[in-house]
């Protein structure tokens, strides 16, 4: 996968399902993009296992909760989502990103809760952070 992230073939789980990739989208008033109401993982999957995947989870509800923002999802579903998404786009090592915000509603002021609180899970090939080393330095 290449080229801008909004133009990329593939899927991303967004609120509850599986949807094209470039129809992942959100409003331009949506409350995260005026006011920093989001919160997200960064995780690495390698060999169809994402390293620590449910503490990360468990963390992204936590740091939800920590801005009075409750994701309406559990642990076991965001898991499920995770994974869902990296069997739609046939990868078994790579990057994956789980990310919840508070959408477009009917409030625009700082807290905003009335709107809904969103989420989603992309992920796409990323090679090593670093290159292994090839042997042991003397």
């Amino acid at each position: 996968m290449a080229g801008a992230y909004d133009n990329r073939d593939g899927y991303i789980w967004m609120d509850g399902k599986l949807v094209p990739w470039r129809d992942a989208n959100v409003h331009v008033l949506t409350h995260a993009l005026h006011y920093a109401s989001s919160v997200f993982e960064g995780e690495r999957c390698y060999n169809g296992k994402i390293f620590l995947g449910r503490k990360h989870s468990e963390r992204l509800l936590f740091s939800g909760r920590e801005l009075d923002m409750e994701i309406p999802y559990t642990v076991d579903q965001i898991e499920e989502a995770k994974y869902a998404t990296l069997k739609a786009n046939n990868l078994t090592d790579a990057y994956v990103r789980a990310v919840a915000w508070r959408g477009a509603g009917e409030d625009m002021g700082v807290s905003s809760a009335k709107n809904p609180v969103r989420m989603a899970v992309a992920c796409w090939e990323w090679g090593a952070i670093r290159p292994r080393q090839k042997s042991m330095p003397t």
